[in-house]
């Protein structure tokens, strides 16, 4: 039986290589080494997770219950953390906290100082080692002896990376074969890098191009299963019940077996978009639905189908998709696009897009497959103004008729060759009352550490942040600074890993000279 202080070795390797091939290798040693009902549990320790999810225990109580004896040699077992874990995730009812509490000091109690640090970190989410999920694909498929592509495209399917990994290393090709796209079990949406404008995005993707209006709406993932209509948020919530009309539009689409990824937007009278925080209104509405549907009726435009009348196209080329997407839907509920290899003619098309309302295009190349929760090259954002969606890292307290509110925001992006956060700058531009109201309350509940005035939190929170340009500093480690940077709008429907990452920082730089 693998012993937790082996994992623990591990993630302190990974940690302090910055190599990406080095980290690859120290985890792929690990997945071998590990017995087979031990590969999942494993897999996603060393990924940041842990089987049970999130057990919705705070720093601070981690913290509290680390607290007691520690153990002077390794015994804990990762099968034995795995069942303890087990137990506290069920807990419910009447003084289950306390109960959580004095089961995590029995366990803590069992662990050396460097294991503890280990759980701790991983059960607050804070186990930032550089495992990122690229990494640990190539792991996963060196360790199994296989080919990164069908470990990465079973990792688009799958709910976690333990599973993924356990049918690679046992099953090898057969068993990732298994991983299939599925109608009601929704999958990460693709997302986007960046170009500076349409002629570089054609230069991009080769010359030739479907461009896309970007419609600035909520993504939805639309699944159709004979009577059965299930609309997902790009969080994977179900939230059908919220927009009715959006599910009677897909309920009445002729083909019995569909999933569809799209924009979910509130028009105006004129057909022009609302902003942003007026068509996130009707997710958070749970009471008087029909009040406020009758008030901001919702409309979907769809732009990709990876599923059509029971076959997945998920993994076939986008013209291919699109001729799908066209036999599953009538022209009023597809977002206007155009393939051309004309600069001039993305430009106009672009233009046109910004006259209608909408913050830009998508440029997407003809070849490219669907990649599910990856930021593929095969898709650019071209969009008016620069902006950039970035995590939250730390925030300073304020002063004036700010102080007692956490204003000033230090802004990151995460760099895919460390698996850290690189800062890029601070802001309090843009904040309202309320924003400062809200934000306070969320900072302190995510809380790692203060130095100062500053408080340090877990980056889960994203933000829209428009600037004037990026240029060059020896002031930050990533060698580059927001210009004018302000917060245009917090993203609650982005996760941190969905955010833009430092190549896209980087390429937006190198448009820029």
């Amino acid at each position: 039986m693998t012993l937790l202080a082996e994992l623990v070795e591990t993630s302190d390797r990974v940690a302090e290589t910055p190599a990406r091939l080095a980290k690859v290798r120290a985890l792929a040693e690990r997945l071998r080494a590990l017995e087979g009902d031990e590969i999942a549990i494993g897999a996603q320790h060393l990924s940041g997770s842990v089987p049970q999810g999130r057990l919705g225990i705070g720093y601070a109580v981690l913290q509290a219950a680390g607290n007691g004896d520690r153990a002077a040699h390794p015994s804990l077992t990762v099968a034995d953390v795995d069942r303890r874990l087990g137990e506290i995730a069920v807990m419910r009812g009447t003084g289950a906290a306390a109960l959580r509490v004095e089961a995590l000091r029995a366990l803590f109690s069992l662990a050396t100082a460097a294991e503890r640090e280990f759980l701790i970190r991983l059960l607050a989410g804070e186990l930032r080692q550089g495992a990122l999920a690229g990494v640990m694909t190539d792991a996963i498929a060196a360790a199994a002896g296989l080919s990164p592509a069908p470990v990465r495209r079973a990792m688009m399917y799958a709910k976690d990376v333990g599973a993924v990994a356990r049918a690679a290393l046992l099953e090898g090709d057969a068993g990732l074969a298994a991983f299939q796209l599925e109608v009601l079990s929704p999958i990460a949406p693709m997302l986007a890098q960046t170009a500076s404008d349409p002629a570089d995005a054609l230069r991009q993707l080769g010359g030739e191009a479907a461009i896309e209006w970007k419609m600035d709406g909520a993504r939805i993932q639309a699944h159709k299963s004979g009577d059965t209509v299930a609309i997902y948020t790009r969080n994977l919530n179900e939230v059908g019940a919220a927009v009715p009309e959006i599910v009677a539009t897909v309920a009445a689409l002729p083909a019995t077996d569909l999933i569809l990824d799209g924009e979910a937007i509130a028009l105006d009278a004129s057909g022009r978009p609302y902003p942003f925080q007026v068509t996130m209104r009707r997710f958070g509405r749970k009471l008087d639905v029909e009040a406020l549907r009758a008030e901001l009726p919702m409309r979907a435009f769809f732009f990709d189908c990876l599923r059509h009348d029971g076959v997945s196209v998920a993994d076939r080329p986008t013209r291919e998709r699109h001729a799908a997407l066209v036999a599953a839907l009538p022209a009023e509920l597809r977002i206007p696009r155009v393939v051309t290899t004309s600069a001039d003619e993305a430009q106009a098309f672009y233009d046109a897009a910004l006259a209608a309302g909408h913050e830009g295009v998508m440029a997407k190349s003809l070849e490219a497959p669907y990649e599910a929760g990856n930021r593929g090259a095969g898709w650019l954002k071209i969009k008016r103004a620069h902006t950039l969606d970035l995590v939250v890292i730390a925030a300073e307290w304020g002063h004036g008729r700010r102080t007692g509110t956490l204003s000033n925001l230090h802004l990151g992006a995460l760099d895919p060759a460390t698996g850290e956060y690189v800062m890029l700058g601070k802001t309090f531009k843009g904040l309202t009352d309320a924003m400062l109201a809200w934000q306070t309350e969320a900072f302190l509940a995510r809380e790692i550490r203060r130095d100062g005035h500053t408080v340090y939190v877990r980056p889960e929170i994203v933000a829209e942040i428009a600037f004037s340009d990026l240029q060059a500093s020896p002031r930050y480690p990533g060698g580059l600074a927001l210009r004018l940077a302000r917060v245009k709008r917090y993203r609650d429907d982005k996760r941190a890993d969905e955010a833009d990452t430092m190549e896209s920082v980087r390429r937006i730089h190198a448009a820029q000279g």
